[in-house]
Order: C-alpha cells, then structure tokens, then sequence
C-alpha cells in the first residue's frame, strides 16, 4: 500500500494532476516563457512534492509559496524566467545554484543542466532538499550544507549562476566563478529588488536590469534551525 500511494503522491492527483501541471505550462506561455527545454523540464518535475502537504492544492498556481524558516519557494514564472534568461537558447553545463530552499529549482536545473550544484544555509532545509532531490534519482544534484553567499569557489568555474536570493548589491565574489560566457541571473536590491543578468564577456562583464521581483534577503552563516 505504501508504494502505491507514494507513486499516487508522486504522479498527483485532483488539484496535482498532469492536467493541472499542463495549465500551469500554459500559463508561463502566456506569461511570456518561450524556451521549450525550460518549459518542458518545469512539467517534468512535480512541484507539489516541494511543499508541505496542506499546500499541495495551490503548488501549481502561480504564487509563491511557504517552505518554512521564513523561507519561500518561488512563483513557478520566476523559476522558468530565471532559467530561461540562464540558458539564453544554449546547453548549460555546470551551473551553480544559491539557496536550494525546498530543492525545487535544483530539480528543474537538472532537466537543463550536465551538472548541478545547490546551496543551502539552514539545515533542515538542506536535508528536505537532499532527501527530494534523492526520492526524484536526480543523480546529476550535489547538495551542499554551506554559506553560499560566497558561492562555491571549489567547484568553478560555472556556466550559469542562479541566486535563490536578494542580494543587497551585486556580489563580487561570484563574477570570477563564472566560465567564459557564463550567464548569473540574481535579484539585487533591499527594498526594491530587481532581478539582473551578468554575462561574463571577453574579460568584461556585462549587467542587465531586468524586472522587478520580490525575494527573501541573502543571508550568511550557516543555521541549524
């Protein structure tokens, strides 16, 4: 019995069906998500299985949603404009991201990425995210139990870098763990945050305000609760 309402769990059901995934992708193509891999990875994962049970019903509305630790999992057209703005069109390879949260935007990263690499500061968090990310056999995931305001420097260089995180300003230290032509999609701001792209070009890098968001505020140190 066990197995079989796991696998109910897993596929939905009612308000988790595919049929309401499907409305979900709809409407990020109304909203302006063109890139097909990012849409088609974003059906592929089951965001239900990302937020407590009582939340189930509204996983694939697009609103953001509590994960618990005054942390959030975010609306499902930031996600796919995030990614999508990552790819720009192109294979990713290695991508880092900070602040895996509940592990849902790593899922969809390992649909469009070779190789994955989240972040996550507050510790039951980043178990909740490694035992998902391990229940989905997404074996292209490292989760690390860090401080990732500083990124992962180990592990560069990067092709993307995507911040689950507003940082107050632009973090220096991560536009050198970026590859060339690498791409970081980051919201920057207190207040009024903004989310921007960084392309690292020829030596150079190049910043682009994009829209505006609303996000959690990146914090440092790590936290056991």
């Amino acid at each position: 019995m066990a197995s079989v309402m796991n696998g109910a769990r897993h596929n939905g059901i009612g308000m988790t069906s595919q049929r309401t995934r499907l409305r979900m992708i709809e409407r990020l193509r109304e909203q302006g998500i063109k890139d097909e891999t990012v849409l088609a990875a974003m059906l592929e994962v089951p965001r239900h299985l990302f937020v407590d049970e009582a939340m189930a019903s509204r996983a694939y509305d697009d609103v953001s949603l509590p994960i618990n630790f005054e942390q959030t999992l975010s609306r499902p057209y930031i996600v796919a404009r995030m990614i999508e703005v990552l790819r720009a069109g192109k294979p990713l390879g290695r991508v880092l991201e900070i602040g895996a949260g509940s592990g849902y935007q790593a899922a969809v990263l390992a649909h469009v990425a070779q190789e994955v690499y989240t972040l996550e500061r507050i510790k039951p968090l980043f178990e909740r995210a490694r035992q998902q990310l391990r229940d989905l056999k997404l074996r292209n995931v490292s989760v690390r139990y860090v401080d990732g305001s500083d990124g992962l420097p180990e592990a560069a260089p990067f092709d993307g870098i995507i911040m689950a995180a507003a940082a107050p300003v632009m973090p220096e230290s991560l536009r050198e763990q970026l590859a060339p032509e690498g791409r970081m999609a980051l919201p920057v701001g207190k207040q009024e945050q903004w989310l921007y792209l960084l392309e690292r070009e020829a030596g150079s890098f190049r910043e682009t305000r994009l829209e505006q968001v609303k996000f959690v505020p990146l914090l440092s140190g790590k936290a056991l609760n």
